[in-house]
C-alpha cells in the first residue's frame, strides 16, 4: 500500500499531459483533415478540450485513489487466506485472527474511501464538463443565422444542448470510476491467479471468453438500435413542440386526432427502437449471472477434485489440503475481480453507443460555422447618419445553392435618407422581406452590397450594425417576464431614464390604454412567447421595444397588419412626429399603411417595378394600381 500512497504526483502529471498533447493533435489533425470527422471515438475526443485544467487534476487524483481502491481490493483475499489457514491450523492465536481481521477491515474500509472521493470527483468532473460543452454549444447556436437554425432545426438544437449532453456526461462519469478502474483491476488480478493453479485460471479464460462472446454478439444487433435513438428523439421532440405551439389552431380544426396520430407515430417509432434495443440486452444479465455462478460452482468443483485427489497421508496431507482450501478461497475472490472488472466494462458498452452518437451529433454544431462573420467597424463614415442604401443586390437563399434555384430578388437599387420613410409594398412572396432582412444581416446579399451610413454592413460588427437598427419582425414575438422588460430589452435598464424612455415608447406605438391598465401594468406578466397577448397588441409592444432603443433607423417587416386602422393611423402619426430623423423602413401589405411615405418601391417577383410617391405610382405603375384599387375606393384613394 506504501508504494501506491507514495506514487509521487509527477508522474501523474506527466502521463496525462502526454495524453492531453496527443488529444490536441489528434483534434487538429481532424480538424485540417474533415473526412475522418465522422469517426466516433474521435467525436469524443474532440470533447475533451472542455475539460479545463481543473477537470484534468481531478483525473488525475482519482486515478490515485482508483489504483489504490484496487490494491486494497486485491489486498482483501490475502488476508482471508490467511485467516482460513489460521482457522484449519491446530493451536493457532485468536490474536493472529483478530490482527488478519483488523487488517482486512481496514482495507475494507480504504477501498469505501477510495471509492467515495473518486465517485465525489467524478461527480465534479462530469457536471462541470457538462457546462463547459453545454455553454459551448450554446455560445455557438446563438452566432447561426437563420440559415444554420434550418440546418439543424429548432428541436433538434434543443435535443442536442440537453439530451445529447446528458449522455455525454452521465459517460463521463461512469467513465472515470469503470473504463480506468476496470483495466486496471482486470490486469493486476489475472496478474494474482496467473501463477495459482492452472486449472482454475482455465476456467477462469474460459469465462471471459464467453462474456466477451456474449457481448459481441449482443452489439451486432442492439448497436444500430441505440446509434438511431437520438434522431428518434429529436423527431418526437419536433412533433411535441410542433402540437404545443399550434394547440390553438389543432382544436379549432377539430385535429386532435390527426396530431395525435402524428405523435402516436414519433412515439411508437422510438418505442419500438427502445424495445427492440434492451430486448437483446436484457439476454445480457441472465448470460452474466451464468458466467459468475458457473465460475464459482467450477472453481469449488475442481477444488473439491483437487483437495480430494491429495495423495499424501497424515499431516502432510492435512497441510496440503488446509493449503488448497485456502488458494481456492483466494482464488475465488480474485477469479471474481476479473469477472467483476469485465461486468463493469459491460455497464460501460451499455452506455457507449449512445454517449458516442450524442457526441457526434454535438460536434456537428460545435463543427458549423455561420457565414456571416463579424466586421471590424463600429461607425459609419463621418457625418453620416440614418443613411440606407442598396446598389445592385441580389439574393438567393443558400440551400438554392448549386440545386437551380434562382435569385428571389435581382438588382435592387435605392437609397433612404436620413428622416425618410421608405415604403415596400407588393404581393405575397414578392421578397419585400427578403430585401428588408438583408439590412440588420440576418442574411447576407448574394451580389451588390447593403450600406448603412456609407458603410458596407459586412464591414461592422454585428453588435455595432445591431445598435443602429430598431427591427421589428413579421411574427411579432415576446419574451417570458413583464411588460417593462420586453420594452426595454434592447436597452440599458439602469440607465438614467429608461423607465421614462420605456413608457415613451409604450405611448408611441399606441400601447399605453393597455399597458397601465390595471389588468396589466408595467410590472404585468407575459407569458412565453406572448400568448397571453392579443396579435395586435403583441405588434404594439414589439414596436415599443424598437423605438425603445431610439435607434438611427427603423424597420417594421409587415407590423402594422393585426392594427385595426385607426391604431395604424395614429400609429404612423406618432412615429412620424415623435422621432424625427430617424429613418424608416416599412414593409406592409395595406396601402393605407404607406400612401403618406416620402418613396414607395413596389417589389414585384423580387424586382422593383415601381418607385415614386403615392400620386405618381397611380398614374404611372400598374401593379401598384391594381393593389389600390383592390383595398380602397376611389373616393379614399382620393383623398
Amino acid at each position: 500500500m506504501k508504494k501506491f500512497l507514495g506514487l509521487p504526483s509527477v508522474y501523474f502529471r506527466v502521463i496525462f499531459g502526454l495524453c492531453k498533447k496527443h488529444i490536441i493533435t489528434r483534434v487538429n489533425e481532424q480538424e485540417r483533415n474533415p473526412r475522418g470527422a465522422g469517426d466516433a471515438g474521435y467525436n469524443m475526443i474532440k470533447l475533451f478540450r472542455f475539460f479545463h485544467a481543473k477537470e484534468w487534476v481531478y483525473i488525475c487524483i482519482s486515478v490515485f485513489f482508483i489504483v489504490l481502491q484496487v490494491q486494497l481490493d486485491l489486498t482483501l483475499p490475502d488476508y482471508m487466506s490467511e485467516i482460513t489457514t489460521l482457522i484449519e491450523t491446530e493451536g493457532s492465536e485468536m490474536s493472529d485472527v483478530l490482527s488478519a481481521g483488523g487488517k482486512m477491515l481496514l482495507c475494507a474500509l480504504g477501498s469505501l474511501a477510495s471509492a467515495v472521493i473518486v465517485g465525489y470527483l467524478a461527480a465534479r468532473t462530469s457536471a462541470n464538463f457538462s457546462k463547459n460543452v453545454r455553454e459551448g454549444v450554446y455560445s455557438n447556436v446563438m452566432s447561426f443565422s437563420d440559415e444554420e437554425v434550418g440546418k439543424f432545426s429548432t428541436a433538434s438544437l434543443i435535443t442536442r444542448t440537453t439530451n445529447d449532453i446528458t449522455q455525454v456526461q452521465m459517460f463521463v462519469s461512469m467513465g472515470m470510476q469503470v473504463i480506468i478502474k476496470a483495466p486496471i483491476m482486470a490486469v493486476m488480478a489475472i496478474a494474482k491467479i496467473s501463477a495459482k493453479n492452472w486449472q482454475w485460471t482455465a476456467l477462469t479464460a474460459a469465462v471471459i471468453v464467453f462474456i466477451v462472446a456474449l457481448l459481441a454478439i449482443l452489439m451486432v444487433f442492439a448497436l444500430p438500435k441505440f446509434r438511431r435513438i437520438q434522431g428518434l428523439t429529436d423527431n418526437l421532440n419536433r412533433v411535441t413542440r410542433e402540437s404545443l405551439t399550434g394547440i390553438l389552431v389543432m382544436r379549432a380544426y377539430n385535429a386532435e386526432e390527426y396530431q395525435n396520430s402524428k405523435f402516436d407515430a414519433a412515439n411508437k417509432e422510438l418505442t419500438d427502437n427502445n424495445r427492440s434495443a434492451y430486448v437483446a440486452m436484457s439476454l445480457m444479465n441472465p448470460g452474466l449471472n451464468l458466467a459468475m455462478n458457473g465460475l464459482s460452482l467450477g472453481i469449488y468443483w475442481i477444488g473439491a477434485i483437487l483437495i480430494s485427489n491429495v495423495a499424501v497421508t497424515g499431516l502432510e496431507a492435512i497441510a496440503e489440503r488446509v493449503e488448497l482450501l485456502s488458494e481456492m478461497v483466494v482464488f475465488m475472490q480474485y477469479s471474481m475481480q476479473v469477472v467483476m472488472a469485465f461486468l463493469m466494462l459491460v455497464m460501460v458498452f451499455l452506455m457507449m453507443p449512445r454517449a458516442l452518437v450524442a457526441a457526434g451529433r454535438i460536434n456537428e454544431v460545435l463543427g458549423c460555422h455561420p457565414r456571416i462573420k463579424d466586421g471590424r467597424r463600429r461607425s459609419g463614415a463621418d457625418g453620416v447618419t440614418g443613411e440606407v442604401e442598396f446598389k445592385n443586390v441580389s439574393f438567393r437563399y443558400p440551400e438554392s445553392d448549386g440545386k437551380g434555384g434562382g435569385d428571389v430578388i435581382h438588382n435592387i437599387s435605392f437609397k433612404a435618407e436620413r428622416g425618410q420613410t421608405v415604403a415596400l409594398i407588393g404581393a405575397t412572396g414578392s421578397g419585400k422581406s427578403t430585401i428588408v432582412n438583408l439590412i440588420p444581416r440576418i442574411y447576407d446579399a448574394t451580389e451588390g452590397e447593403v450600406i448603412i451610413d456609407g458603410v458596407n454592413v459586412k464591414e461592422y460588427t454585428q453588435k455595432s450594425l445591431h445598435e443602429k437598427i430598431g427591427f421589428v419582425p413579421q411574427k411579432a414575438f415576446l419574451f417570458s417576464g413583464t411588460v417593462e422588460e420586453n420594452v426595454g430589452y434592447g436597452i440599458d435598464a439602469s440607465a438614467d431614464g429608461s423607465k421614462e424612455n420605456i413608457r415613451r415608447a409604450v405611448e408611441i406605438a399606441q400601447s399605453k390604454e393597455f399597458v397601465e391598465s390595471p389588468a396589466v401594468g408595467y410590472d404585468g406578466y407575459v407569458a412565453a412567447t406572448g400568448s397571453n397577448f392579443s396579435g395586435g397588441q403583441k405588434q404594439r409592444l414589439s414596436i415599443a421595444r424598437a423605438v425603445a432603443k431610439n435607434p438611427e433607423i427603423l424597420v417594421f417587416d409587415d407590423s402594422f397588419s393585426a392594427l385595426d386602422y385607426k391604431t395604424d393611423k395614429n400609429l404612423r402619426s406618432a412615429l412620424k412626429s415623435e422621432t424625427a430623423g430617424t429613418t424608416n423602413i416599412i414593409v406592409a401589405q395595406r396601402i393605407g399603411t404607406i400612401m403618406d411615405a416620402d418613396r414607395i418601391l413596389v417589389i414585384d417577383n423580387g424586382q422593383i417595378v415601381g418607385d415614386g410617391k403615392h400620386d405618381e405610382l397611380m398614374k404611372k405603375c400598374d401593379v401598384y394600381r391594381e393593389i389600390a384599387h383592390s383595398q380602397l375606393s376611389e373616393e379614399e384613394l382620393g383623398a
